[in-house]
């Protein structure tokens, strides 16, 4: 439940902290008085989005603290454990920060919080009722969604959803692939082309088969230099060579090594030097002294390179980045020709509408095995708000081809209604009145909010002028409702009724103040400022006796 609600610069609001009761509360006030803009800061803590103008003239921002007692409330306590988020004494700190500029910022329990996160627990926390509900009553799709809610069919009808859009999603990619067959088939003899032409690079290095390539073709040049390269280092005529030279040092080195430590080093580093000369010498005598290359090793050589020159100006790449471009030719064959045909696809479609319909099929009966009970519900909620001989039935008609069914499933189901005696029943929008529209709207809102899996969450309840339409004894039962659904749970209702509001078991006045700026009070009202103000609900602007006495009386006839 909410506990407090502070205001600071927020719309005709200076500064406000407003304490709420377990129960049904209420808000009244003048027309203009700015009794919306706690619905407004309720709606900003659930996630919604911001607007400047919201900020209080001549304040650099606004800010909103919503305080939430969640003890009991599993799903909050999932919620914050599944985001790893810390929540202490069961108690849930929303704030939510406008600025002049536009942008906002919002806090959860002091730690920054981002909008989609917000409207995640918002969404467990608060239920917005709007207004505009008995428009909505209007729409097919909410007497639908209402329908499965209260069944507990949401999930099936999901399900349906989501099998209706992967059969849908399958066509188009059928007829997209009809349509790219032909272009298909080229691209695959192409990359086939090009893969076969470059297939005896494919399982070379370039890079080596050119630098062996190049050793080949100059092999007895090299054996020759290193010929004369061995000669230098090492030859048994009288020309002085490197190894007899070396082999002089190390003897004058040894023959000093007692007399310096110098000698001992250098000793030792010529005798490193000697062995590393002699790897060279016996590396040099292989290669000067070897056989000449297989003439079929070179000519192969020669032919890679050929090919290589070829397809790199073919193909406008050098060499080596056409081997990597082929590997990419080849992920691309191998997609094409993985992809499935407009053939393949032809059964899948086939299968998917088969699970789509059966899953509609099941949602439909079961749509229908529940539709009379909650009629009856709806009824029963009806009769007493002065609709003593209304009647509800969901009728469900079969769309007229399969071409037409939908995410929705395969019959289109009305809500039919009449409210006389011996007129028959007809869609809601053809013979609904506002008042029994609006009653309507509370009814399924009531029953909505009242079943179980909803009253599992038990988000505070918001109802925003919920009394549209309504009048008299009707709106003494509706705030009897509101009144009894207050006692299990929290409740907060914008009301012009008199009858409603006597019912509350707190009363927020909204009123507004014109000094040099305008701004808005929130009062909570007892005793006979409660009295004045229903007598003013009834009576209008002069109060009087009379009035201010059928405003007690208002009070008086409730059991508290």
């Amino acid at each position: 439940m909410l506990i407090s609600l502070t205001l600071h610069q927020f719309a005709l609001v200076d500064e406000h902290e407003l304490a709420l009761d377990s129960g049904f509360n209420v808000i009244t006030g003048e027309t203009g008085a700015g009794k919306s803009l706690l619905l407004d800061a309720l709606a900003l803590c659930s996630g919604e989005r911001a607007a400047s103008s919201m900020v209080r003239h001549g304040a650099a921002a606004a800010d909103i603290f919503a305080l939430f007692d969640v003890t009991d409330n599993a799903l909050v306590q999932a919620w914050f454990a599944a985001h790893e988020r810390s929540l202490e004494d069961d108690e849930v700190l929303i704030r939510r920060q406008l600025s002049q500029n536009g942008r906002s910022k919002a806090w959860l329990n002091g730690a920054p919080v981002s909008i989609a996160e917000l409207k995640e627990l918002g969404a467990l926390l608060i239920n917005i009722h709007s207004q505009h509900a008995q428009q909505a009553l209007l729409k097919p799709q909410f007497v639908v969604e209402w329908l499965d809610d209260m069944a507990k069919l949401t999930p099936l009808a999901k399900t349906v959803a989501e099998k209706f859009s992967q059969y849908q999603a399958l066509k188009r990619t059928a007829a997209g692939l009809a349509e790219r067959e032909a272009q298909r088939a080229d691209r695959i003899q192409l990359l086939q082309n090009q893969l076969s032409d470059v297939a005896p690079l494919l399982n070379v290095d370039y890079g080596e088969i050119e630098a062996e390539h190049e050793e080949l073709s100059n092999i007895e040049a090299l054996m020759q230099e290193a010929s004369h390269a061995l000669h230098l280092l090492d030859n048994d005529t009288d020309a002085p060579d490197v190894m007899t030279l070396i082999g002089q040092a190390i003897k004058i080195c040894d023959q000093q090594v007692g007399v310096s430590a110098t000698f001992s080093q250098a000793s030792e580093q010529l005798y490193l030097a000697q062995q590393q000369l002699m790897d060279v010498t016996n590396a040099l005598s292989d290669y000067a002294e070897q056989q000449l290359p297989d003439p079929e090793r070179l000519q192969s050589l020669n032919e890679l390179i050929a090919l290589g020159h070829r397809l790199s100006r073919k193909h406008h790449l050098p060499a080596n980045e056409l081997i990597a471009e082929a590997k990419v030719w080849q992920a691309q064959l191998e997609a094409l020709e993985n992809e499935p045909t407009s053939e393949d696809l032809t059964a899948q479609i086939k299968e998917a509408w088969q699970t789509y319909l059966t899953a509609a099929q099941d949602l439909t009966k079961k749509r229908q095995q529940a539709a009379p009970e909650i009629a009856n519900k709806l009824v029963e909620k009806l009769k007493p708000l002065a609709l003593p001989n209304a009647r509800c039935e969901f009728v469900f008609t079969k769309k007229a081809s399969d071409n037409l069914f939908n995410a929705q499933g395969t019959h289109d189901i009305e809500l039919l209604f009449s409210a006389n005696v011996g007129m028959p029943m007809q869609p809601l929008h053809k013979i609904a009145s506002g008042g029994e529209l609006s009653r309507m709207a509370l009814v399924m809102q009531v029953l909505e909010v009242t079943h179980a899996d909803y009253h599992a969450a038990k988000p505070m309840l918001v109802f925003d002028e919920v009394d549209v339409g309504i009048s008299g004894a009707t709106a003494q039962v509706v705030g009897e409702l509101l009144r009894s659904l207050g006692d299990t749970q929290q409740l907060l209702a914008i009301t012009h009724q008199a009858q409603v509001a006597a019912q509350a078991h707190q009363h927020i006045l909204v009123k507004k103040h014109h000094d040099e700026q305008s701004k808005s009070e929130l009062i909570i009202l007892t005793d006979d400022a409660k009295v004045d103000e229903l007598a003013r609900m009834s009576g209008g602007v002069v109060i009087t006796d009379v009035t201010r006495r059928h405003a007690q009386s208002l009070l008086d006839a409730i059991n508290f």
